[in-house]
């Protein structure tokens, strides 16, 4: 089974670009593998954002474990004021985050659903999933294992023009957002647009 890990380090003012060349050896140095690393663009700002695939639990809890212990974590202590992961599974009809270039803005979207509503969800989003991501590819759709009911998805798109475009028209033709989807949503939604990292394997 696949296991993704989602996580936000909050650096200081203007810290992402310091902080990458830390970040990259930090993660090379341990288990798991590097799908995608964004800097915040619009949203919360002075933010990293990175995302792994781990095979097993128990690698991705030693890998953990490792960033706990770490008197450096994720190698850019001197730029770091916070961070967090958290543990996701992926919806189960979307297939494995395929790495390569999609994009110049990804848009990293995390809705909260009601206490029961995440399992309802889902299956309004296997429903629409397929007529919209054949109006622009999705990275990821996957639903968080701690924490409060939620789910991200993660979209590529060539500008904030672009994605403003495809929205709009997803919208108007019906196709998005599922059908009966946010009947079961929470008002809590974050966005966020990111730009990609150097070394990330998303771009």
């Amino acid at each position: 089974m696949q296991y993704y890990e989602l996580t936000t380090l909050k650096t200081v003012l203007f810290g992402a670009g310091k902080a990458a060349p830390g970040i990259q050896s930090f993660l090379a140095a341990g288990q798991g593998t590097l799908l995608g690393a964004w800097a915040a663009d619009i949203g919360s700002l002075n933010e990293v954002y990175l995302l792994r695939g781990f095979n097993a639990l128990d690698e991705l809890i030693a890998e953990r474990q490792r960033v706990l212990m770490s008197d450096n974590p994720y190698g850019c202590l001197e730029f770091l004021v916070n961070y967090h992961s958290d543990t996701y599974l992926p919806f189960d009809f979307v297939p494995p985050v395929q790495t390569g270039n999609y994009g110049a803005v990804y848009e990293i979207r995390t809705y909260h659903t009601k206490l029961n509503g995440l399992a309802p969800t889902i299956e309004k989003w296997r429903d629409a999933i397929p007529a919209r991501t054949e109006q622009s590819k999705m990275s990821i759709a996957m639903y968080a294992l701690d924490g409060a009911p939620r789910f991200t998805q993660i979209w590529p798109y060539a500008s904030a023009n672009q994605r403003a475009e495809v929205r709009a028209k997803t919208v108007a033709d019906g196709i998005w957002p599922p059908k009966g989807g946010p009947d079961w949503l929470s008002p809590n939604m974050t966005s966020t647009l990111a730009v990609p990292l150097a070394f990330s394997p998303l771009k």
